[in-house]
């Protein structure tokens, strides 16, 4: 089929017009991932669910988008990139209308699926939009703004969530939407250009068998822990049939005329390295945010709004350091940046190891700063060189599926630390209760507590602050096991490498008219 001539870079008009309608895109569908967390409380009284059924407000928008990810890049190539970006985004604001008017779970959940098929192609669309319309000495700053939108959004999403809950209502954090899509879809429909389209067969049965995989993995991470994880049957299906979904996919594409995604993309070692690099990112971050609002709540005992206030530093620090590598990246080496934020995340969560029950909040915000910038130090360069030398002929699918692994690694992430915590709980809270005998307590009977609640308060009041203990120690433990993790992906920036020329066809491929 016929298809426009490229337009140079340069002839793009209203550039700031399009990247400002990407962003706010961007933003509204990230900000979806964890702006409901804190609203399930209230939704459940409302819907008449209980605290296991409500949680598929929550599993039914994660597992539809980490299907439809990756078929993304397909769709965009067949029907039209920007026809298939303005319908996920009017899709999206219409079916977060829907959730917001839900009037039982049953309706909920089948509108957060919706919301999930429409908001999936979303995320990795907008980056390959900016890596099109920008020239290859301009990706840096392109993946600046770009990451700001990734970064930024799950950090405030719950802060946003609790202050629209206890002001307003739950389901303000679904309208909410309705402004920011509606400014995003008149920007896209107005000034984003037409792309070429590009004939390709559908693979069936390479889509049939990483969706079954994808969507097994996400199942069996989301349900892990209400099911108490391979104590249960059920997730011993889901994990037989992620490993076979994923098994037959792989040998499937390598050997298929027309695969769903072409193998050949993972042979491009900047990219291969970068997926793996996203990887990490996607549990640091997803992990300790998951992590630090229900540590500061119990623990601490902070409301919402002082979480979110006590996290904001995090955000701060990413932008600062997304702004100035979007600069850098062009006369700096991207390895030494991508060591150099490997390192600070680190720091932040070494420093993080050193929380108490006692401490004030300097150390959360002093660490969050520090990871912030480390992150955004990561985010940005790392963006950029992953796409830097790979063919534009796969920078559709190679978006989606950057995408696809850093939600993946978020979700493993999470699942990783919930367990862990959950394990040294009960460990620790076993090894210091032992070191509390009725000697010990006969000896506190003389004192003024035990004479004011007798021996049995005495014991209850020594059992919390056991509990409390126990938790932090656990926290810390979950920090640690992450810095390890973060140390050990740090020789993987060997593996990448300056970009040189642009690849054959690069020019060919800009898809612009």
């Amino acid at each position: 089929m016929a298809t426009p001539e490229p337009t140079p870079h340069g002839e793009i008009r209203h550039h700031g017009l399009i990247t400002l309608s990407l962003m706010l895109a961007t933003i509204m569908q990230v900000l979806d991932t964890t702006i409901a967390n804190v609203a399930l409380p209230s939704m459940r009284a409302d819907l008449g669910a209980s605290s296991d059924t409500i949680n598929w407000v929550l599993t039914s928008y994660i597992v539809a988008a980490a299907i439809v990810t990756p078929l993304s890049g397909w769709m965009s190539e067949r029907f039209g990139r920007k026809e298939i970006f303005v319908v996920s985004i009017a899709g999206f604001v219409i079916t977060s209308m829907l959730c917001g008017i839900a009037w039982s779970l049953e309706t909920m959940v089948f509108f957060r699926m919706a919301q999930g098929v429409f908001g999936a192609a979303i995320v990795p669309l907008s980056q390959t939009f900016l890596l099109d319309i920008n020239p290859k000495e301009k990706h840096g700053s392109a993946m600046a703004m770009w990451g700001a939108g990734i970064m930024v959004g799950p950090i405030i999403g719950p802060t946003l969530g609790g202050y629209l809950t206890e002001t307003l209502n739950w389901r303000w954090v679904f309208f909410i939407n309705l402004p920011l899509g509606a400014i995003a879809l008149a920007g896209c429909m107005a000034y984003l250009p037409n792309m070429a389209r590009r004939l390709r067969r559908f693979d069936f049965m390479g889509f049939a068998m990483l969706a079954l995989g994808v969507g097994a993995l996400q199942l069996m991470l989301d349900r892990g822990a209400e099911v108490d994880w391979f104590a249960s049957t059920e997730i011993w299906i889901e994990a037989g049939l992620a490993l076979t979904g994923f098994w037959v996919f792989v040998i499937w594409i390598t050997g298929a005329e027309h695969p769903f995604l072409d193998p050949r993309m993972f042979l491009d070692r900047n990219f291969a390295t970068g997926l793996v690099f996203i990887f990490v990112v996607g549990i640091v971050l997803l992990a300790s945010l998951a992590l630090l609002p229900p540590m500061l709540s119990t623990i601490f005992g902070y409301p919402v709004m002082t979480t979110g206030m006590v996290m904001a530093p995090r955000g701060v620090g990413t932008m600062i350091t997304m702004i100035i590598a979007g600069k850098l990246v062009r006369v700096v080496d991207a390895r030494k940046m991508v060591v150099a934020g490997l390192l600070f995340t680190s720091l932040s969560l070494e420093i993080m190891t050193g929380f108490t029950p006692q401490m004030d909040a300097t150390l959360i915000i002093v660490s969050g700063l520090v990871q912030g910038l480390g992150l955004g130090l990561v985010f940005v360069p790392l963006s950029t060189v992953a796409f830097a030398t790979i063919n534009p002929q796969f920078r559709g699918d190679a978006t989606a599926l950057f995408s696809l692994v850093r939600n993946i690694g978020s979700s493993i992430g999470i699942s990783a630390v919930t367990v862990l915590l959950t394990h040294n709980v009960a460990v620790n809270h076993t090894e210091l209760a032992s070191a509390i005998t009725p000697e010990n307590l006969r000896g506190l009977g003389s004192g003024s507590a035990a004479a004011q609640y007798g021996q049995t308060a005495t014991a209850y009041v020594l059992n919390q602050m056991v509990t409390v203990q126990s938790l932090m120690v656990s926290y810390v433990n979950d920090f640690k096991a992450m810095m390890w993790v973060t140390l050990a992906a740090v020789p993987l920036a060997l593996l990448l490498r300056k970009p040189e020329a642009p690849p054959p066809g690069a020019a060919s491929a800009a898809h612009m008219d």
